[in-house]
């Protein structure tokens, strides 16, 4: 059996006493050892070098009622019990010297004695595994039983130990994620990896996310998702202010944005308050951020540091706290290079960034978003609406096929759903409502249609714009590799000629050099989920 070690702090206060009456009154660390069920093998006793005669004493008493526990002092330093910075610096410095061997030792920290200060602070080193040890709490006898060593009680701050907790904890993990879907069970997996990213990161930050990626990939609905989140989850307490950046120009811009005071410039005839301020306490979507003209970015950045900005025509800042989102389509970091983007202001909303994949690449969310727009239009209308077996087969097909663009990506099939369910007789969609669809769509999409090569190249670049001569190229590449077992038979099979030609022949280097130009490697351009 591993040896119990108590680690815990001198009670000036509830230890005290050195005459025979001390006898008489509970002492929580020497009442520690005189449980028969609780053998402890030593006492780490923490003290100040001013009560250095009371923790003798209180060693001596330890030796009387147990013998067989060890105790040894341990001197730590600080000026004032009741300040946080200077008891948690004495505590962890402790918990960085000491020498565990929790191969052959099992710790206990005591947590009844110190000031609450104190108290929180061995938690929180235990919580964070600084001090590795489950908690212990003493508690006085009560009158009528007569126990003089009162009782006590073990925690594990293990919470995955705790069934009930971990599993409300799972709970809201599930309920937040299935929050941000909309309760869509999605069946994509890097998309549900995606989700559970931006569901962790809305909870525990508040800085500025960016949604990227094309239009119509939903990045506005999980803008009004995240506020709806965070306003669940009592976190923010304003509201949800939403702006398309590409409607805004000139002054119009400033005064939507920022807002202006009377007579500030021609046509305002009233003081306007901003969109900044309106969203104060809740959450400002800036959606196409990326169309804003510099000097809005200019007076967006200072508003994101310093939560304060100048309205058009005043002379006073005015304030505002607000979670930012941003979104947009556009390749943020090339407009930095062509100077129609701030750099500072890309690095200030760039913290936590993610691209939203187009309906294309989620190919396996469509049947569960066809149902999600079948149960939103019976909401909206009172009115079910749903399948005939052999229509849905025919739609799937062709929703599922390579050759289909999804160009519009989930516009494009809200639209159709809308359409098949507003013509469909009897509320039932049949294999003629598809046909007409299908074909309606087709026209709609007609000289955009993607080629094979087009489709595979997207899939792992995504919407980054290509000479049409490296996206022939790239793609048969793409396919070379994923016909491979490995980065060194694709190179051979790819550079078989040129190889012959050379002295030196390292063709996976090759190979990976050319999938570095656009941002690719092997693991990039194989993966196939």
């Amino acid at each position: 059996m591993p040896k119990r070690v108590v680690i815990g702090l001198l009670g000036p206060t509830l230890d005290r006493g050195t005459g025979p009456k001390r006898w008489e009154f509970w002492r929580p660390t020497v009442s520690l050892c005189q449980h028969e069920e609780l053998l402890v093998d030593r006492v780490e006793l923490l003290h100040q070098a001013k009560f250095d005669e009371l923790a003798k004493q209180v060693e001596a008493d330890i030796r009387l009622v147990s013998p067989e526990t060890t105790v040894r002092r341990q001197l730590i330093e600080f000026d004032d019990a009741w300040d946080f910075d200077t008891v948690y610096g004495a505590l962890h410095d402790f918990a960085r010297s000491y020498a565990f061997d929790l191969e052959h030792e099992d710790y206990l920290l005591h947590i009844t004695t110190g000031t609450h200060v104190a108290q929180i602070c061995l938690f929180l080193l235990a919580e964070s595994r600084h001090l590795p040890a489950r908690l212990i709490q003493t508690s006085p006898p009560q009158k009528s039983r007569g126990a003089s060593a009162g009782s006590y009680s073990i925690i594990d701050l293990d919470l995955s130990k705790y069934d009930r907790i971990a599993q409300r904890f799972a709970q809201e993990t599930l309920e937040g994620l299935s929050f941000l879907k909309a309760g869509i069970q999605t069946r994509d997996k890097q998309y549900n990896r995606l989700i559970e990213q931006i569901e962790h990161v809305a909870i525990h930050s508040t800085h500025p996310i960016l949604l990227t990626g094309p239009t119509g990939a939903g990045k506005s609905q999980l803008a009004k998702r995240i506020f709806e989140l965070k306003q669940h989850r009592r976190q923010i307490t304003g509201r949800f202010v939403e702006v398309n950046c590409a409607t805004l120009r000139g002054d119009g811009a400033m005064s939507t944005l920022f807002g202006h005071r009377k007579g500030a410039f021609t046509g305002a005839v009233t003081d306007r308050k901003g969109l900044l301020r309106e969203a104060d306490g809740g959450v400002l979507f800036l959606d196409e951020v990326g169309e804003l003209g510099l000097d809005e970015q200019a007076m967006l950045l200072r508003a994101i540091e310093e939560q304060q900005f100048m309205p058009m025509g005043s002379d006073r800042d005015v304030s505002s706290a607000f979670q930012l989102i941003c979104g947009t389509n556009r390749d943020l970091v090339s407009q930095v290079a062509q100077g129609a983007f701030r750099e500072d202001l890309l690095a200030r909303i760039n913290l936590w960034a993610y691209r939203m994949p187009g309906l294309a690449q989620r190919r396996a969310d469509i049947e569960p978003n066809l149902a999600y727009e079948l149960d939103r239009i019976a909401r909206h209308t009172g009115r079910q609406v749903r399948f005939n077996k052999e229509a849905k087969e025919n739609f799937m097909r062709f929703a599922l096929a390579s050759d289909t663009p999804w160009s519009a990506n989930f516009r494009d099939l809200a639209a159709a759903v809308t359409r098949m369910a507003t013509l469909a007789p009897g509320g039932r969609i049949g294999t003629r409502q598809v046909e007409e669809e299908v074909a309606r769509l087709r026209e709609a999409w007609r000289g955009t249609l993607a080629s094979p090569e087009d489709l595979l190249v997207r899939e792992v670049l995504g919407d980054q714009p290509i000479d049409l001569f490296d996206q022939v190229q790239l793609a048969k590449v793409i396919g070379v590799c994923r016909a491979s077992r490995s980065l060194s038979e694709a190179g051979r099979q790819l550079f078989q000629t040129s190889r012959e030609q050379r002295k030196s022949v390292n063709d996976a280097d090759r190979l990976r050099k050319y999938l570095a130009k656009f941002g690719l490697n092997w693991d990039s351009v194989t993966a196939t989920d």
